[in-house]
């Protein structure tokens, strides 16, 4: 009974980022079958359910903790939600079982959701102190945070913030990490943002707008998580996937994976790739999209005033209009 109640209010405290402006991109038919690749607390994938009384939907996560929030919010849709615990990465293998070859459009919401930041637990944010561990999916095996910050070597570590956390301080921080591990371990995100903001220089942290930190423990979250990859192997795949029409939508938070998707929309939507020199057209290629928007969608003020989280999210999404001419 405690945690039903848990999971609602769960459910009530989350809100989707860019909620309207999602479904009108991603325009549902009814009849459809619909991917969403990063269903966190469900919030877009019940909208889409909700848009038409046939339509199904294919819903991934790799938090076990957020599919079993979405699985609760998206019970009175019964047998139409197929949910599935996994990398959104490998919905091929997901779509497989569920003996789809195509699906009408595709949805990503790329970026922690609210509860991920909220539970001190999962060691995500600084805000409270936890663990240092910051996988999405805590049963993989696969190192946490707590490795990147006392097992990897200097070097690794400033690359991983510099890039990654696009953090100007890159070098001060990871080697006041290094420092100071050598003494004892780093085990919580509470002793971590505590370094980060030491190495801050006085004059930076007395005009910065944000925690030291909050550039350093991005950084960490995504080379534990590797959303980077995670995101090109799914852009790699998922044009296939979608018939003429389909529609594929994107919600980034992070210039990085902004820039990735931008390219990406910008190379299926192109037509001649011949070189500059040659005079005419030997190529044949033909664009395979038609871009929905000129830049991207970005939240209003409205929806700021309840979400603030909602400030860097930015949509872009794609109509198919041809298949892949081969070139």
């Amino acid at each position: 009974m405690m945690q039903t109640m848990h999971e609602n209010a769960e459910q009530e405290r989350h809100v989707p980022v860019l909620p309207v402006e999602t479904l009108a991109a991603l325009d549902p038919r009814a009849g459809g079958r619909y991917l969403d690749g990063t269903l966190g607390m469900g919030g877009h994938a019940s909208a889409v359910l909700s848009s038409a009384s046939d339509i199904e939907l294919c819903g991934l996560d790799r938090d076990e903790d957020a599919l079993n929030f979405a699985r609760q919010r998206l019970a009175p849709f019964g047998p139409r939600a197929h949910l599935f615990h996994c990398r959104y990465s490998d919905f091929a293998d997901a779509l497989g079982e569920l003996g789809w070859s195509k699906v009408d459009g595709a949805l990503l919401d790329i970026g922690v959701s609210s509860f991920q930041l909220d539970e001190a637990g999962r060691g995500f944010s600084f805000y409270g102190d936890g663990p240092l561990d910051m996988r999405m999916d805590q049963s993989s095996g696969q190192p946490s945070a707590w490795h990147w910050v006392n097992r990897e070597s200097f070097d690794r570590l400033k690359d991983c913030i510099a890039t990654l956390g696009e953090e100007p301080q890159a070098g001060r921080i990871a080697r006041t990490i290094v420092d100071a591990r050598q003494k004892d371990p780093i085990d919580t995100t509470a002793q971590l943002a505590a370094l980060v903001e030491r190495a801050y220089p006085a004059a930076w942290r007395a005009k910065a707008r944000r925690h030291p930190a909050t550039r350093t423990f991005q950084a960490l979250r995504m080379a534990v998580n590797d959303e980077l990859g995670e995101l090109q192997r799914f852009l790699d795949q998922i044009l296939a996937y979608l018939p003429i029409g389909g529609r594929l939508a994107v919600i980034t938070f992070h210039s990085l994976e902004d820039r990735m998707v931008k390219q990406a929309m910008r190379h299926w939507a192109e037509g001649c790739r011949c070189a500059r020199h040659i005079p005419r057209c030997v190529c044949g290629h033909q664009p395979e999209v038609r871009i929905l928007h000129k830049k991207p969608v970005q939240a209003g003020p409205d929806e700021l005033a309840v979400n603030p989280r909602a400030s860097s999210a930015k949509l872009r999404a794609v109509e198919k209009i041809a298949e892949a001419s081969g070139s």
